[in-house]
């Protein structure tokens, strides 16, 4: 069963190729995507989808890449936000959308 793996610790100069590559070890690699700023520079993290998501993030945690250790987990599903119902800065209500 296929599943994401958060990467972080990427290094600035390494491209989706080379870390399909290193995953490669672990089996399987469906897709790999870098996550950019504005301005398109790597903000040293990304995802991978593989094969075997558990055992690819045991064997793969904490292992170089280009001089840096990556750290390899289970992605966590993003939630979604439920419209028009916002948390004021004070953490509670709701806040009025007209002033």
């Amino acid at each position: 069963m296929s599943g994401d793996l958060y990467v972080g610790n990427l290094p600035h100069s390494v491209t989706e190729a080379q870390i399909k590559e290193h995953f490669e070890s672990a089996g399987q690699v469906y897709s790999v995507m870098i996550m950019t700023d504005q301005k398109g520079r790597s903000r040293c993290f990304g995802f991978v989808n593989v094969e075997n998501p558990e055992q690819a993030a045991l064997d793969l945690n904490d292992k170089e890449l280009q001089g840096r250790k990556l750290r390899v987990s289970r992605a966590i599903p993003e939630t979604p936000v439920r419209a028009g119902f916002q948390f004021n800065r004070r953490g509670g209500g709701r806040r009025s959308f007209s002033r």
